[in-house]
C-alpha cells in the first residue's frame, strides 16, 4: 500500500491511490491479517489451506491487474502463492497452484495490454519458478522422511541399549540370586534361603516400578510426582581411580557395578558428584561409591542389581547412608 501510495506513475499522481486500489489492498490486509491471527492460534486444517490458497490466488491476480497489469512486479504475488503451497503440500497440488497461476497471469495480461512477446515470458517464469519449488518442496519430503527413519532408529537403538544394560542385566541377576536360594536349599538352609527371596522379592518390585515408569515415559504419560522426582534427575559429575587386575568375566562385573552405581546416583541420590575408586590389595578388590546425593530412604534397601554380581562373585556389601551414601564392596580376586 504505501509503494503504491507514494508511486508518483499511478493514476493521479503521487500520494494517491484510486478507489478500487485502496479497496483491494485493504482486503488484502484484512486477508493477511486473519490469516496471521488463526495460524498464531493453532488453526491449520485442510479447508482453511484450501480457502487460503484461492485467496491467495485471487489477490495476486487482483493486485497485479491494478497495479500496471502485465508490467506489475506485483505477479511475484504469484509466486508467494506457489511457495505457500509447496511449503505444506506435495507435488500434485504445486503443479495445480502453478497452473492457475500461469493462466491468471495470462489473464491479467490480456485484459490490460494485451498479448506481447515481451512479457508473456513472466509466465514462462512463473511456470519455471512452479517447477523448481515442486523440486524442492518434494526433495524436502523425501529429506524429511529420511531424518524421521534415522531418528526412529536412534530411539530403537537407544531403547535396546537401555533394557540390555538395565532391565536384562537385572534379570540375570533375578536368575543367579534364584540359582543361589535353590542351592541354600540343598544345603539345608531354609532361612538363610528365605531371607534372600525376601530380598530378592523387594528388588523384583522395584523393577518393576522401574519398568512402569519407563514404559509410562515412553508413552507420554504423566507420572504425577514421580514424574515430578524423575524432571530433577541430575546429572552429575564423577570420579574415578581404578587400580585392578584379574579375570575378564571379574572386570566385566566390576564394570558393570561401576556403572549402576553411577545410574543410581543420578537417578535416585540427584547427587551432584560422585566418586568412584577401585584398588585391588590381598587377593581381593575393594570397591568404593560415595555421592552427596539426598541418601537412601531406607538404610536397609540395597541397590539389588549390584548385590545380586556381588553375591555371584562371593563378595560383601556394605551400605551407609546419613545424608549422602557410601557403598563399600569387597570381591575375591581369584
Amino acid at each position: 500500500m504505501l509503494s503504491l501510495y507514494v508511486d508518483p506513475s499511478t493514476a493521479g499522481g503521487l500520494f494517491h491511490l484510486n478507489a478500487y486500489a485502496l479497496t483491494t489492498l485493504l482486503c488484502h490486509l484484512a486477508y493477511s491479517v486473519g490469516m496471521y491471527l488463526a495460524l498464531s492460534r493453532g488453526i491449520a486444517d485442510v479447508n482453511l489451506q484450501l480457502l487460503s490458497t484461492c485467496f491467495d490466488l485471487f489477490f495476486a491476480t487482483a493486485v497485479a491487474f491494478i497495479t500496471e497489469g502485465q508490467t506489475s512486479a506485483s505477479y511475484v504475488f504469484f509466486v508467494f502463492a506457489i511457495v505457500a503451497t509447496g511449503s505444506r503440500a506435495k507435488s500434485r497440488p504445486i503443479v495445480t497452484v502453478t497452473f492457475c497461476s500461469v493462466a491468471l497471469y495470462l489473464l491479467v495480461i490480456v485484459l490490460t495490454r494485451g498479448i506481447t512477446s515481451v512479457y508473456d515470458m513472466r509466465a514462462v517464469y512463473l511456470a519455471i519458478a512452479g517447477y523448481l519449488i515442486g523440486f524442492f518442496s518434494q526433495q524436502r519430503a523425501l529429506f524429511e522422511a529420511e531424518v524421521r527413519e534415522l531418528e526412529t532408529r536412534a530411539e530403537r537403538q537407544s531403547i535396546a541399549r537401555f533394557l540390555h544394560d538395565g532391565y536384562v542385566q537385572a534379570l540375570a541377576g533375578v536368575n543367579l540370586r534364584l540359582e543361589s536360594c535353590r542351592a541354600l536349599l540343598n544345603r539345608d538352609r531354609p532361612q538363610d534361603a528365605l531371607l534372600e527371596i525376601t530380598d530378592l522379592q523387594t528388588g523384583v518390585a522395584r523393577e518393576y516400578d522401574a519398568v512402569r515408569i519407563y514404559l509410562r515415559s515412553l508413552a507420554g504419560i504423566d507420572q504425577g510426582p514421580t514424574a515430578e522426582r524423575a524432571a530433577r534427575v541430575s546429572d552429575p559429575s564423577f570420579e574415578v581411580r581404578a587400580e585392578f587386575s584379574g579375570h575378564s568375566l571379574l572386570g566385566e562385573h566390576i564394570l558393570q557395578i561401576m556403572l549402576e552405581g553411577l545410574r543410581n546416583s543420578r537417578s535416585h541420590g540427584l547427587a551432584n558428584l560422585v566418586r568412584i575408586d577401585v584398588r585391588e590389595a590381598d587377593d581381593k578388590v575393594s570397591i568404593t561409591i560415595e555421592d552427596d546425593g539426598v541418601g537412601l530412604a531406607d538404610s536397609s534397601s540395597r541397590p539389588w542389581a549390584i548385590a545380586s554380581r556381588v553375591a555371584e562373585l562371593e563378595g560383601h556389601m556394605s551400605i551407609h547412608s546419613d545424608g549422602s551414601t557410601r557403598l563399600q564392596i569387597e570381591l575375591p580376586n581369584s
